[in-house]
């Protein structure tokens, strides 16, 4: 192995038992995918020496990517099963559609942006995965296209989650979404119990960025 892979290494090992396992993120399967999926390989090439760090980091288009740990916190909630076809909002670099492609039977992910979209799809295609398609539009109100899902990861804040969401989940399906505006947003974990129930857990405090959409939503930062 050489120098630098072994530091690579080094600092993904790091990642894992300084960022995230403080963060409750203690789930062996989701650990396991962390080490095994390379984040740097969905970094630009610019930012790659601080792909661990715990940091959102420019991915281009004025757009970033999340903190390692939430990356992780979210994948842990959603507990994405083998049988499990996942939508995914905001596909930034393609790293949280590898991560839950990881163990889902399918990932739907949608990007606004078209530059970012084919950046996505080449970093997914260099990473060897091939359940997943990356898809183009403003899914800031839902996407029907290939519903009802059974995991729905929205990454990226929204002022209120749309009506439309809850409905292309399925019973038993799970939504992770970041809820409210800065300087306070919940990261929410909802879960569709039956046909007209739904339960709703507020995980964790933090800031994102908003959501791209045709729509610009006017957070103040």
């Amino acid at each position: 192995m050489s120098a630098v892979k072994m530091d690579m290494e080094q600092a993904r090992f790091n990642m894992i038992e300084q960022q995230i396992r403080p963060w409750e993120v203690l789930d062996p399967e989701v650990l396991d995918i962390l080490a095994t999926v390379k984040r740097e390989d969905f970094v630009p090439a610019a930012h790659r020496a601080l792909a661990f760090a715990d940091l959102e980091l420019p991915i281009g288009n004025g757009q970033t990517m999340l903190q390692p740990k939430i990356d992780a916190r979210v994948l842990q909630e959603v507990n994405v099963r083998s049988t499990d076809v996942v939508l995914e909002v905001g596909t930034g670099s393609g790293y949280m559609a590898a991560l839950l492609a990881a163990n889902a039977e399918y990932v739907h992910t949608v990007e606004i942006d078209s530059v970012l979209a084919e950046t996505a799809r080449q970093n997914l295609r260099q990473a060897g995965i091939t359940n997943v398609s990356v898809e183009i539009g403003d899914a800031s109100q839902g996407w029907s296209a290939s519903s009802p899902y059974d995991v729905i990861v929205i990454s990226g804040a929204l002022r209120e989650l749309p009506e439309a969401f809850l409905q292309q989940l399925k019973p038993g399906g799970r939504l992770v979404a970041f809820i409210g505006e800065p300087p306070v947003m919940e990261a929410q974990l909802v879960t569709r119990t039956a046909d007209r129930a739904f339960t709703t857990i507020n995980l964790f405090e933090t800031v994102v960025a908003p959501l791209s959409s045709r729509k610009r939503p006017r957070f103040v930062f």
